[in-house]
């Protein structure tokens, strides 16, 4: 099992920054690979960033590219998502999830924890 709580959402002005952090129980972390996920209203759910277990390999969906950064920091049970050049289409509830090793990261229906999300809001 495996418990995720979101943070750092906010409104910031288009352009502006923000950074995510999730956080994660238990002494297993590392053997998960986690991900970022967001939902606007209306809209399905899509996965925007992931990381593996150790950090070595990262997707990224084309929407973000070159705007943001994914990392995690195994020590502290932390995965964290930078958001730079935020743009209004970015506004969504963001979602972290888990999913166990690193054979299918980048597919989102293999996720099987997630966290309860934290609302970005960027006004252009």
């Amino acid at each position: 099992q495996v418990q995720l709580a979101e943070s750092g959402g906010g409104v910031v002005q288009a352009g502006g920054s923000l950074r995510l952090s999730c956080a994660a129980s238990g002494r297993t972390f590392r053997s998960y690979a986690m991900g970022w996920f967001r939902q606007a209203p209306g809209k399905e759910r899509e996965l925007v960033a992931a990381i593996s277990t150790y950090g070595t390999n990262t997707y990224y969906a084309d929407s973000v590219k070159g705007r943001f950064t994914i990392s995690r920091d195994n020590a502290k049970n932390t995965v964290y998502l930078q958001m730079n050049s935020l743009e209004a289409e970015d506004t969504a509830v963001y979602y972290c999830g888990a999913t166990f090793g690193n054979m299918n990261y980048a597919l989102p229906s293999t996720y099987d924890y997630w966290g309860q999300g934290t609302q970005v809001t960027v006004s252009s």
